[in-house]
């Protein structure tokens, strides 16, 4: 055990001398200290400044000027090591801490359906160049909802919907950064034709209409009554002989020189020394002027041409020596010096064109200071000249990037600050004041942060009080803060947010009821899980914070929450548990930093596999087997983790990681284990068939499917098809595809593969049978899959009873799946279909207990309330769930309910917030199309 001591001392980054020393020899002489002693001792003689990550939700914000940065529970003095070295309460204080929730820089309205509801109504009437800019506000709604998939969709709404070549190249871009990958994955994308449209370079220049025309003059100067029709320009030595009326055509001073009433009018030779243009230059320009074409110019030539146009106004040539460089622009360091002429010399084509160059290389391009120097400093003009009318849109997109990448960082600072001069409405301008506040707040600039989030509470966005509350206790003004929340959970409609905030600024039953109320509104919150469970471990009630920490991680798979149950089971020496938390969370973020920031995870899995017996290669196989049949998802993914340490066949396990994570919502960790799939294939055929996943993922079936076929061409193999199988099930509504996709998972399971595949394969296999009413051969497949342990065949098992009419034998199958799997919210929810109402209501009920996010018992309570005539009672029930959760379906519901009890508004207000979620869905369009109908009705009235 002395080693562990030393490999702990190696890597805690501000382990001081003396403590060194002194924990060493003590070490010496007690060699058996568990690792919270060793904590105990560690904070006891070494302590530790304050870490800055800088991740917002890492952040704790009071580090300053409040020394309870991290709300810990019951505060007390850290015990002396006692002879017996027991666990105290103080040493599993300083041990296990909640960090406060941050201030989160996105638009929260009190009621987001009503603004959605606007949105739609404003995207019906408004005019193209309007639109981009509904959508990205539409966008930061759900963003502030951690609606991730409705967020993409308004992202790419807006870039469907772009009327300029600006919001074209800003929402692409946007779209590309949403998605960004490794390079593999990018390579990948670059090559399907839908992800070029979106993500690839467009023709700049071809998205500018031509819009000059050339001068027209009928005046012609005489000389001893014959027409000048040539005109010699000298620069320097050189004469260059120019044809007088096409260069007096290219612009009015150009006319009133030759052709006017001044003095060059009477001579052939005319002096261009003085103004900056070369030989070579205006033999180029004479040329043009016959031709109006710009053949191959040197780059060099051209700006000085450019410059040359734009003194005399000749709009025709400087508009070609504009379109000219844009279209030689290719690099960053063409754009970074190429953009300095677009601004000086109003270049919009040019500009447009480096703009593209520095988006594509988001976010990699704000490390150069050039670049971030640009973007900094522009004026309104300049703005204007970069981004025409979507400079506020632009801002929104760096501003992100940067906060991504720091958001204490100068950089941050700068766009946001740019952002809040290219808003031109007041609900933009609420969002860059309440962002730049958040910033602010986190580089402790109090003052400027405080005007910041009073200018967006002016606004409206009631939210920002948060942060004012905040400010408030750093200074010292706990009660003003406590009494602020009140004021806004007495004035409006209270949120979940509202009493989480609240509760920092009270102690003991009134925060505990806060939060408690907090869970109630917002079951999606993790503050709270988090503070009860080390409020209950500070009180040596080991389970019971288990099972509160357990709760949140049953339907939100939170990094901050697997970090304190980690530190729960450290306290409580349950090693190998806490071996599991540490390895999901290198799963989810392989360079996550525990302990304020402090340690990286990496290392303390380091430390506690001291702790933890070695598995051999068969032991992980069967430890993978009893997780995967028992729906232990997190735990299966700790088991592949730990496969993979072991040199195991990497391509296989970190598909079977990528499964996982899809699973458990974890999209973008889900894409970077496909990657990793893919970059450690053994074989062509394999490749093929992960690339063909990363397609169908990212939203580009045929571009699987294609993938799918060219691996079977390649060799035959059970995840070729199986791939095939499942994207072209998934791609076609058509029920005739059924009979092919049968063929495609029968050929899949006469191919190797490993039992846990295989009963996936049968268990979609049995689903098919079951659509295509086949119900003897569906039970075979699940019959077959149960067999292999593939457990939730049970589901497909019990639809088949169903629908032979035997619904005793449809429930007790699920109840064999709830005793089973460890995440069987899904698992109550489907038996609930199985059973009568009082046992349904007891099945839903735990539902939502064990995953609140699950939307069909809310729909299914308030159906049950409207039929027993409580329509208010109803209604309530589906607004609970739609104040934390932006659904379809239960906007739907509440729709219908308002309409029937007469509310045609509020039925309104719903149709247009369901549409901005889903704008093709066919009952919504008609639900509106009939409440828009009735309320012109009785307008007419």
């Amino acid at each position: 055990m002395r080693h562990l001591m030393y490999r702990l001392s190696g890597f805690l980054l501000f382990f001081e001398s003396f403590g060194r020393i002194f924990v060493g020899l003590f070490f010496e002489r007690k060699p058996n200290l568990t690792i919270l002693e060793i904590w105990e001792l560690f904070n006891l003689w070494c302590p530790m400044r304050a870490y800055s990550p800088s991740d917002f939700g890492k952040e704790s914000l009071l580090n300053a000027t409040n020394p309870q940065s991290w709300l810990q529970v019951e505060r007390g003095k850290l015990s002396k090591v006692s002879s017996s070295y027991s666990t105290t309460s103080s040493s599993i204080e300083s041990f296990i801490k909640v960090p406060e929730p941050p201030i989160v820089p996105f638009f929260k309205p009190i009621d987001y359906v009503e603004i959605l509801a606007q949105i739609h109504e404003e995207l019906e009437s408004c005019s193209l160049q309007e639109r981009s800019n509904l959508y990205l506000l539409q966008f930061q709604i759900f963003r502030g909802l951690g609606e991730t998939k409705l967020m993409r969709r308004s992202l790419r709404s807006a870039w469907q919907k772009a009327g300029t070549v600006h919001e074209r190249l800003v929402f692409g871009a946007w779209l590309k950064y949403e998605k960004q990958g490794g390079e593999l994955m990018a390579n990948l994308l670059a090559t399907c034709d839908k992800c070029a449209q979106e993500f690839g370079p467009i023709d700049v220049v071809s998205q500018f209409p031509i819009e000059v025309n050339g001068t027209s003059q009928e005046t012609v100067a005489m000389n001893g009554g014959k027409s000048l029709k040539k005109v010699y320009f000298r620069i320097g030595d050189e004469k260059i002989v120019c044809d007088r009326q096409k260069i007096a055509s290219l612009s009015v001073p150009f006319h009133a020189m030759l052709n006017g009433y001044f003095n060059e009018s009477l001579c052939e030779e005319i002096d261009l020394s003085e103004n900056n243009i070369s030989a070579s230059g205006m033999r180029t320009i004479g040329e043009f002027s016959v031709t109006g074409s710009l053949s191959d110019v040197p780059p060099d030539l051209l700006l000085e041409m450019l410059v040359f146009a734009n003194k005399f106004c000749c709009e025709k040539l400087k508009d070609a020596c504009d379109r000219k460089l844009a279209s030689l622009v290719c690099t960053k360091e063409d754009a970074v010096e190429l953009m300095e002429y677009a601004i000086e010399e109003n270049s919009p084509v040019l500009a447009a064109s480096c703009l593209q160059v520095f988006l594509h290389e988001l976010p990699d391009c704000l490390s150069d200071e050039r670049v971030v120097e640009i973007f900094s400093h522009a004026d309104r003009k300049q703005r204007s000249i970069m981004a025409g009318p979507t400079s506020f849109s632009l801002y929104c997109l760096l501003s992100e990037v940067a906060m991504n990448l720091d958001p204490r960082s100068d950089k941050s600072v700068c766009f946001l600050e740019q952002l809040i001069e290219s808003a031109e409405i007041d609900r933009q301008r609420l969002l860059a004041f309440h962002q730049l506040g958040c910033v602010r707040l986190l580089r402790k600039e109090y003052d400027e942060a405080e005007s910041l989030f009073m200018s967006a509470v002016s606004l409206g966005h009631v939210y920002s009080i948060a942060g004012l509350a905040r400010l408030g206790y750093i200074k010292g003004r706990k009660l003003w803060s406590y009494e602020k929340l009140s004021t806004v959970i007495s004035s409006f409609n209270p949120l979940g947010w509202m009493y989480q905030e609240r509760s920092l600024y009270c102690e003991g039953d009134k925060r505990w009821k806060d939060l408690e109320k907090a869970t109630e509104l917002d079951p999606t919150l993790t503050y709270p899980y988090m503070y009860r469970a080390a409020s209950l471990m500070m009180k040596h009630n080991v389970q019971a914070a288990l099972g509160e920490i357990n709760r949140v991680l049953g339907f939100k798979l939170a990094l901050e929450c697997l970090e304190l149950r980690f530190c729960l089971y450290l306290a409580n020496e349950d090693y190998k548990a806490a071996m599991c938390d540490v390895q999901v969370i290198l799963t989810l973020s392989p360079d996550y930093r525990m302990f304020e920031g402090r340690v990286a995870a990496s290392q303390l899995c380091t430390l506690v596999r001291e702790h933890v017996d070695n598995w051999t290669t068969a032991d992980c196989w069967m430890q993978l087997y009893d997780r995967w049949s028992s729906v232990d998802d997190i735990g299966s993914l700790s088991v592949i983790y730990q496969m993979l340490e072991s040199g195991e066949a990497k391509s296989v396990l970190y598909f079977r990681q990528s499964l996982l994570l899809l699973r458990l919502n974890c999209p973008e960790a889900a894409m970077r284990s496909l990657e990793l799939a893919c970059q450690h294939a053994s074989s062509e055929h394999e490749r093929l068939v992960y690339e063909g996943w990363i397609l169908y993922d990212t939203g580009h079936c045929e571009e699987g499917l294609r993938k799918a076929e060219e691996s079977i061409r390649t060799k035959r193999s059970f995840e070729a098809f199986f791939l095939k199988a499942y994207a072209l099930a998934d791609s076609s509504m058509d029920l005739s595809c059924s009979s092919t996709v049968i063929s495609l998972l029968e050929n899949a399971l006469k191919c190797p593969s490993d039992n846990l595949r295989k009963g996936q394969a049968l268990n979609n296999l049995g689903s098919v049978f079951v659509d295509c009413a086949k119900l003897d051969l569906a039970a075979d497949c699940y019959i077959n899959a149960l067999k292999i342990r593939h457990t939730r065949a049970h589901q497909g098992l019990a639809r088949v009873h169903f629908l032979r009419n035997d619904k005793a034998a449809a429930y007790e199958e699920m109840t064999k799946l709830i005793e089973k799997a460890k995440n069987n919210a899904s698992a109550y929810e489907k038996r609930s279909e199985y059973c009568d109402r009082d046992l349904t209501k007891a099945d839903l009920e735990m539902v939502t207990q064990l995953d609140p996010l699950r939307v069909y018992p809310y729909r299914y309570r308030a159906a049950v309330l409207m039929d027993s005539y409580k329509e208010k009672e109803a209604i309530a029930e589906l607004s609970r769930a739609i104040a934390f959760k932006a659904d379809l379906h239960l906007l739907h519901l509440r729709a219908a309910f308002n309409e029937h009890v007469g509310d045609v508004l509020g039925a309104l207000r719903d149709c247009r917030a369901a549409l901005s979620i889903d704008p093709n869905h066919q009952e919504m369009l008609e639900l509106h199309s009939r409440d828009i109908s009735v309320l012109r009705w009785k307008w007419c009235l």
